[in-house]
């Protein structure tokens, strides 16, 4: 495995041949995103892993120095997850001067995570796209777990016509439902236990979802679907996101967490889905634990 910057990958770039996996990252890595370098493996020749900690991304209040970068232990997984080269650039390398040209990620990035972090998804996209140019991949392999950066990322593509396929791997998680992600290390006991609201909320509105889709034949709507309907009619996309705000809410009344959003939204464009609405949609589900923000999804087909 070979570890540089922008000349050491350039010179490895211009002696490969095949096809060429991209795995962005910023660090900090787990078992999750070696299961993002296993699956670039099992799609081509050869993998690239970028760690870099893009200041792009990091808002005011948002401490961009204190970020975690243990990169030999970072390396180590990258080795035992067979990737080929290491993209580990400094700083002054990827940004020698404040870039003046970005990439605008438009009203997408402007919702639910952006919302709350204005300008996060620009530096998301402004950095995916200088690693897309300079390490030329065939193939890029995303965690859905961010599904917001991965609906962007892929609307990138499209629109700037990078011929990148994209893949999104499901969401990877611990034996207790949580999904993995490296902002679990911040939790504490008593707050992770309060987090598994989270995946159960997702659980709920997967149920409600089945049994709608069950009752109906079409998904648009159903009666009964929500726990403790009357019988008439419900919307289901309505019953859907009802259901999961009732595990989240008696959690968020003990003052145990924040609901930061839990909406569901079309998977295409992240608008809310309209009453009767057919077709991807996915459920956003976001809460602040002990001050530690957690995302979390579930794609549905209604």
């Amino acid at each position: 495995m070979e570890v540089g910057g922008i000349q050491a990958l350039r010179r490895w770039r211009a002696e490969q041949t095949g096809r060429v996996g991209l795995v962005p990252t910023m660090g900090a890595l787990h078992s999750g995103h070696q299961a993002l370098m296993t699956r670039a493996r099992s799609e081509s020749d050869l993998v690239v892993a970028s760690i870099f900690v893009n200041p792009l991304q990091f808002g005011a209040d948002e401490d961009f120095v204190q970020y975690p970068r243990p990169i030999e232990e970072d390396l180590k997984k990258c080795e035992e997850a067979g990737v080929d080269f290491v993209f580990a650039p400094a700083l002054a390398e990827m940004y020698p001067s404040a870039p003046e040209v970005r990439v605008v990620a438009g009203r997408m990035g402007a919702v639910f995570e952006g919302a709350a972090r204005p300008g996060h998804f620009d530096g998301v996209l402004t950095v995916v796209a200088k690693l897309f140019t300079l390490i030329d991949p065939d193939v890029t392999v995303f965690g859905l777990k961010d599904i917001q950066q991965y609906v962007l990322v892929k609307r990138m593509i499209a629109d700037l016509n990078f011929d990148i396929e994209l893949i999104g791997l499901p969401v990877v998680r611990d034996a207790d439902g949580l999904a993995m992600s490296s902002r679990n290390t911040y939790l504490a006991a008593d707050d992770r236990a309060r987090a598994l609201a989270i995946p159960r909320a997702l659980n709920a509105a997967a149920e409600v979802a089945e049994r709608g889709r069950g009752a109906t034949g079409s998904g648009a709507s159903v009666a009964g679907a929500a726990a403790g309907s009357g019988g008439a009619g419900v919307d289901l996309p309505a019953a859907v996101e009802a259901a999961a705000l009732a595990e989240l809410e008696p959690v968020a009344e003990r003052g145990e967490l924040e609901i930061v959003y839990c909406s569901l939204v079309e998977a295409a464009t992240l608008r809310p889905c309209p009453p009767g609405f057919t077709g991807s949609a996915l459920l956003l589900v976001s809460a602040t634990v002990g001050g530690t923000h957690l995302i979390d999804n579930l794609p549905l087909e209604f």
